[in-house]
Formats: C-alpha cells, structure tokens, sequence
C-alpha cells in the first residue's frame, strides 16, 4: 500500500488535497509514479459538473514502479504516458479500428468503470475512489489498466509528455486522423489555445500550405505562427455574426473558404462557426467538445459539407504516440514551447486561474521526487 497526496474533486464544484491510499495492481494493471500531469478544461468542467468524489486528473505521465499479474510488454522503471482511450481489443468499435470509442473500456463510449482499474486501486478514508477518465493523474501515484499505459521510447521531459496524453492528441489527431487535412490544402483554425495549436501543428505537418489562425487576442496569434501557421484573423466580439472573420478567410483562400476548419474554443455560440469558414465539399471539425444544444442554419451546410465531432483525435494509442515522439525528437512538433508554466500540485487552482484566463497555453503540475 503506497501512501499518495492527490487532488480530489468534493462532489461540490470545489476539489481539496488529501493523502488517499494506493493499493496493489491487480492482474492487467499497473501501478505508476506520476511526475506530471497537465491542466485541461475538461479538468475544470468536470470538478463542476460531475457531482460526485473523484480524483482529478487524465493527462500524465510517469514512471512504473509495480505490476500486477499478466502483464507482459512492460518492466518496473519503464517511462510511461497515459492515456485514456483504453481500448479493450476485442468489442466492436475496436475490431472496427475505432479504439478511441471502445465499446468497454472508453470513460466516455464504454460501460461505466470497466476502464477502471479494480476498486483496490485506491481509497481515501477507507472507500474507495474513482479516478477521472480511469486515470487520476493528479495523485502521486495510481493504479491503471495495462491498456492506458504507452512506453516512452524517448528523452522527452515528463512535463512534456504528459500533455500527449491528451491535449496534443485530441489537436493533432483531429487534423491527421478525423479530417485527414491534404497536403497543398488552407486550413482554418478558430481558437488558438493549447487544442488550436496542436491543430495548426498537425495541419502544418500534413503539408497544409495556408494555415489561418483566428482568436480573439493577439499574444495568442502570435504563439500560433510559431507552431505554424502562416496567416492570422483577429476576431472580434463586436461581430457575432462572423461577418468579418469569414469575410478574412474567404480573401486569404481564393473566395472559396478553407479545405478543413476547426473549432476549438469550446464556445456554444461557435460550434456552427466551422461550416461557414469552409468551401463547398469542404470538412468542418468541431474539436473542443461542445455538446449543449445550439441552432445550425441548414444553409450553412451548403454544398456537400461534411461536419463530424472527433473524440479524442480519434486516437490509436500505440501507433500515434509513438509517432508524435518521433516527430518531437525529429524537431518537427513543438512540446517543450507549448508548456507555458508548471506548478506544484497545491498551486492547482493558480493553473485553473492561468488557463481560464487565457494566459497559458498549457499548464502542468510537476510532482516532486
């Protein structure tokens, strides 16, 4: 039994420190010292809207330092990123080639805690703990699934890979996987956080030859052209209709609008925003999770748009990982620039207060030896 400070969400909308206990993997698990875990939206809506007791956290990276029986591909010391897709092998989805939507394990897709690792993974005060996304990355340690484990076969910086869990594979992958952008293609990016960046990237890595970023402030249309892009659009809130910002895009693509958009500001009010910055026959992707309802204007689908919502970049985990690795140690995708501040775990709500502020790309806790 491992002891473990972690960040816990109170079933409130607040989230407190405490120390819980870290039992031993069971067969197929593993048990990992976190050494950092990034800070994500879905970290701070969760803590508001899930309403129950949890330990927060689903974007780390660490070290393992026990296995539980039936685990073959990994060894004690092995640097490891998680991931939550944890895809089961063998139900539909997975057979199909969608592991990120497994029919099992999936926190958002699967069956309830099948993606969990067992319940004496962790306790706090002798009951036990679920862990967010089947992860609980905020925790000193923690017990998962074999399957949410992906070995680091490179020197990247912890801080830096544990934002591959999930940040950088739900950007990249929505422009490589879902969208599948063409090279000699424009490429409309609305939203220039640490989601929109990792767009761009992805985008630009695809052969994207005009990339047009669109935010509504300046300091993050400048970090854009550094991973990327190669044009800017101010937006700006006095144009609710997008007037201008279409207008923008439509000079900078010859008239048309872009091949591929994409929404990335988790915004309601945008999530039709991508349909009217793309061409006829052109794809829109809406990136950022939006799932209130909102009014589409059919017209906006004219002619032979495609709109599709990818989960989580539609993420294969062993084969993208290990392919964003070796574009970051080929120097073509930028990790390192994107981590904008870490923080101690206790400065948690400083990194929630950072990133809904917009003064941050990404934020990650770093957890002391």
């Amino acid at each position: 039994m491992y002891k473990a400070k972690a960040a816990i969400a109170d079933g409130n909308g607040g989230f407190f420190f405490d120390t819980v206990n870290v039992g031993k993997p069971a067969s197929g698990e593993i048990k990992v010292k976190i050494k950092a875990s990034g800070i994500c939206h879905t970290d701070w809506d969760s803590i508001k809207t899930w309403h129950k007791k949890f330990i927060i956290g689903h974007e780390g990276a660490g070290v393992i330092v026990e296995l539980g029986d039936n685990v073959t591909e990994f060894a004690i010391g092995d640097k490891v990123i998680l991931n939550w897709a944890i895809p089961c092998g063998e139900c539909f989805q997975c057979q199909e080639g969608n592991l990120h939507i497994c029919e099992v394990n999936s926190p958002v897709t699967g069956k309830g805690l099948c993606g969990h690792a067992g319940e004496q993974a962790c306790d706090h005060n002798g009951v036990s703990l679920q862990r967010s996304f089947h992860l609980g990355t905020m925790s000193e340690y923690t017990v998962v699934k074999a399957a949410a484990v992906i070995k680091i076969d490179s020197d990247i910086p912890f801080p830096s890979a544990s934002i591959v869990g999930c940040g950088v594979m739900t950007g990249y992958g929505s422009a490589v996987n879902a969208a599948k952008v063409k090279a000699g293609s424009s490429v409309a990016v609305l939203g220039c956080g640490g989601v929109g960046l990792n767009v761009i990237q992805g985008a630009a890595i695809s052969g994207a030859v005009t990339i047009i970023a669109i935010d509504l402030s300046p300091e993050r249309l400048e970090q854009a052209i550094q991973f990327g892009a190669t044009h800017t659009v101010l937006a700006h809130k006095d144009d609710p209709d997008l007037v201008k910002m279409i207008s923008d895009v439509k000079t900078l693509t010859k008239g048309r609008g872009a091949d591929y958009a994409f929404e990335c500001t988790a915004v309601p009010a945008l999530g039709s925003a991508p349909l009217a910055l793309i061409r006829s026959a052109g794809i829109a992707v809406q990136v950022s999770g939006i799932e209130q309802k909102i009014d589409f204007d059919c017209e906006l689908f004219e002619w032979d748009k495609i709109y599709i919502n990818p989960l989580y970049g539609q993420c294969n985990p062993k084969r993208d990982f290990g392919q964003i690795l070796q574009l970051y140690d080929a120097g073509k995708l930028k990790l390192d620039e994107l981590v904008t501040k870490t923080y101690k775990l206790e400065d948690l709500q400083s990194g929630f207060d950072d990133m809904l502020a917009g003064r941050i790309a990404k934020g990650v806790i770093v957890f002391d030896d």
